[in-house]
């Protein structure tokens, strides 16, 4: 009986075994992703971060000017756009951007009140499922995004808005705090939102041909900027939940071997234990 119990221990102990090398593998791989990520993030966003600045310095001197991309929106149609992550085993990354979206559905009115163009495998595969309608979708791009595709897609976002088709358009994403904290966020799209406060610079910039057509031409290419940038950001952040996700499971695994070696130990010492019991009674009853 012990010795049967014995190989059943072995056999789970191999197979933790198994599924800890796979898990310290990902947690490796995810490691070195996430260092290129974070590292693509930082070297575009003081670009994207200028054009923003410029788009409020132009709002700030010119109250008055009239652009598509400020009209207020009313109660029409709106557009999610919401990244998630082209694989699983990442914790509850995916989950809870989900549920910001969701949330944010739920004051729209629901489903028909909203299109949705999602980034990312889970993404596409959470809004088919539960029948919205998709406007696009792009699969496993977050990894190897380009300023040309996320232009591509920025364009897919501004041409609707700009005729009218969606009131307002929304990005829901998750953002790399630190390796240990990733939060899902939300941020307004169109119409461009603006500072509060903002420095004015000491000599007033001259806008050829006009202030409001710089305006124009610079916001595609932030909307670019920020589609660029939480498509990095966001893998980033799949990249950090996945490495924690993989690192408790490697020490459950660890622990749970810990805890299976010490039953095999014992039963090992059980099935001894009556191997010398079962020795010693018959040299007794030969006696």
């Amino acid at each position: 009986m012990a010795s049967g119990n014995m190989k059943v221990i072995k056999r789970r102990i191999k197979s933790v075994e198994s599924t800890m090398q796979i898990t310290k593998a990902m947690e490796l791989v995810a490691s070195s992703k996430l260092r290129k990520a974070k590292e693509k993030a930082d070297r575009a966003r003081p670009y994207f971060n200028a054009l923003y600045d410029t788009m409020c310095e132009i709002q700030a001197e010119n109250p008055r000017f009239l652009s598509p991309f400020t009209r207020k929106s009313g109660e029409g149609k709106s557009l999610l756009v919401v990244i998630a992550g082209d694989r699983g085993l990442a914790g509850g990354f995916n989950n809870n951007v989900f549920k910001l979206a969701q949330a944010r559905i739920d004051e729209l009115g629901g489903r028909d009140k909203v299109d949705i163009l999602p980034i990312g495998k889970k993404a596409v595969e959470f809004y088919e499922k539960r029948g919205y309608n998709l406007m696009a979708q792009y699969q496993n791009i977050c990894e190897s995004i380009k300023i040309v595709e996320a232009e591509e897609i920025a364009e897919s976002i501004v041409e609707p808005y700009i005729k009218g088709v969606y009131e307002r358009e929304e990005l829901f994403y998750t953002e790399f705090v630190s390796p240990i904290t990733q939060t899902a966020v939300s941020k307004q799209l169109l119409p461009v939102e603006f500072k509060t406060e903002l420095k004015k610079s000491k000599a007033l910039p001259i806008y050829e041909p006009s202030a409001g057509a710089v305006f124009n031409h610079i916001v595609p290419r932030y909307i670019t900027g920020m589609i660029f940038g939480s498509c990095v950001d966001s893998f980033a952040s799949e990249q950090a939940s996945r490495r924690n996700a993989m690192e408790n499971a490697s020490d459950n695994a660890s622990e749970m071997i810990s805890s299976l070696s010490l039953m095999y130990n014992r039963a090992r010492q059980a099935s001894i234990t009556q191997e010398i019991t079962e020795i010693v009674g018959g040299a007794n009853s030969a006696e």
